[in-house]
């Protein structure tokens, strides 16, 4: 079984190096050769060009592909695996496309494994060990209200004045800023065009504790029944969402005022301007915090509340994006070569005993990561 690795950009290489350190056969692709061998060159032996038709010709029945590229990429490198039999793995959301696949997956016996990275990935990990604790617990009771928070962000350990800074290009995070969103706000469904026009103040239970900007993200509703709430649970709030640093509307105002009906041409000036001016330096530290709350109250008052707190950043290591990302994809890789995932596409896995070892090694990972009890 061979581990087909594609892509080495900024958030791969941690969690490739842990593959190849472990001794599993792994055969890296990139769109450039030179730069993989700049980043793993001093430990992989087998480097290549990607290529989808080089690859198909590459991947035998039972190999494991895994696609760290572009979006666009994932869709068509899964249809390959399909033909060719293999399974595939990718950090990315599961797009409409990859989900038509789920049937043809099953039918051939294939693990088609989406979102584990960070968020989505991490955050899905937490969801399912919260929900679990709480059904589990003397509080639980269908008649409940349930609130649930997951709130993600990548932010400069040392704030600069944009309140933020890029690790790669930043027109996808331009692009963001266009994309709609659903979630659940005092038990009536919020559709939001634009994520500033929802912006609200959430206070991380961190051991400093610390406020930030937060927003709804993408659709949050699919993922109500992904946590495994029960049909008659009463949701008053469910929300995944972004988290940036204080002041970080009021530093992109000129940003929302352009980036909802600029060109893909002015986009792009607009995104090699704030890359330009705020980029990481070099060996300078990320940040990562993500904390995901659920709560349950009875006629009013709280009965359960727990937080799952996670805050870390760069290090000798590297950043704590990559780690983030990367890690726990090649924690999937392993649980596929395990037979511990069942065939057809699926997110990051709900098992319990999956979940807590992902998260024992996630822990390795994060300078701070607890679930603090708020009840």
């Amino acid at each position: 079984m061979t581990i087909h690795w594609c892509g080495t950009g900024l958030s791969s290489i941690p969690g490739l190096r842990r593959l190849i350190e472990a001794g599993h056969p792994v055969t890296v692709w990139n769109r450039t050769v030179e730069k993989a061998r700049e980043t793993v060159g001093d430990i992989a032996t087998d480097i290549r060009a990607f290529d989808l038709d080089a690859l198909a010709e590459a991947t035998q029945k039972g190999d494991i592909v895994v696609s760290m590229l572009p979006g666009d990429w994932h869709v068509p490198i899964a249809k390959m695996c399909l033909a060719h039999g293999a399974h595939f793995v990718s950090s990315s959301y599961i797009s409409p496309e990859m989900r038509a696949l789920d049937q043809a997956a099953r039918d051939a016996g294939l693990c088609f494994v989406n979102e584990v990275g960070l968020d989505p990935g991490i955050d899905h990990l937490m969801a399912h060990k919260l929900v679990a604790e709480y059904r589990a617990s003397d509080a639980y009771a269908p008649g409940n209200d349930i609130s649930f928070t997951s709130y993600c962000g990548g932010v400069p350990k040392h704030a600069n004045a944009f309140r933020y800074k890029f690790s790669w290009a930043p027109v996808g995070v331009l692009k963001a800023l266009r994309s709609p969103s659903r979630s659940i706000r005092h038990f009536t469904e919020l559709n939001v065009e634009k994520p500033w026009d929802a912006l609200s103040r959430y206070d991380a239970p961190l051991p400093t504790p610390e406020a930030f900007e937060v927003y709804p993200n993408r659709d949050s509703l699919p993922f109500i029944g992904e946590y495994g709430f029960g049909e008659d649970w009463k949701i008053k709030d469910f929300v995944r969402g972004t988290l940036r640093l204080n002041g970080w509307a009021d530093a992109w105002a000129d940003i929302f005022d352009e980036v909802g009906t600029a060109t893909d041409e002015r986009l792009q000036e607009i995104a090699d301007k704030l890359l330009a001016e705020n980029a990481y330096d070099e060996d300078e530290p990320d940040r990562v915090v993500l904390c995901v709350d659920l709560e349950a109250a009875k006629d009013g008052k709280t009965v359960w509340h727990k937080t799952y707190v996670m805050d870390a950043w760069g290090d000798a290591r590297g950043t704590a994006m990559a780690r983030l990302v990367s890690i726990p994809v090649s924690l999937a890789i392993e649980s596929v070569m395990n037979r511990e995932i069942h065939a057809g596409v699926t997110a990051a896995p709900s098992d319990p005993k999956l979940v807590d070892r992902w998260l024992g090694e996630i822990d390795h990972l994060a300078q701070h990561l607890q679930i603090v009890d708020q009840a």
